[in-house]
């Protein structure tokens, strides 16, 4: 099996729809770090697990300097933007998401992998 991941930053506002009052109900901005994990079990014809500038163009090209309420159909948690990332890649079946030094979400669809 074969490994990669990207690492990136991304810059952005949002707001969330919460059960309870929070001033995270308001807008406010983050750089979030995120990283995106892929695996092969076979390589491609070019020789990789999937290209590096195609994972960045699709997340990091959707939602670098934008409003994610706008350009995300869900509530943008950490835990929600971690998903759908996993979504957006076939190769990825991991993403982490860290909103400040002490707040990181992850999303897996195998258990088996995870590294928190």
């Amino acid at each position: 099996m074969y490994y990669v991941k990207k690492r990136m930053e991304i810059a952005g506002s949002h707001s969330l729809k919460l059960s309870y009052e929070s001033k995270c109900s308001n807008v406010h901005g983050h750089n979030w770090v995120v990283t995106v994990y892929c695996r092969a079990a076979e390589l491609n014809a070019d020789g990789m697990v999937c290209d590096f500038t195609a994972i960045k163009e699709r997340i990091h090209g959707a939602l670098d300097h934008r409003h994610l309420n706008d350009v995300l159909p869900f509530n943008p948690t950490a835990e929600n933007i971690a998903r759908w990332i996993t979504e957006q890649v076939p190769q990825c079946y991991m993403a982490k998401v860290q909103e400040s030094d002490g707040n990181t979400a992850v999303y897996t669809t195998d258990e088996a992998a995870f590294d928190f």
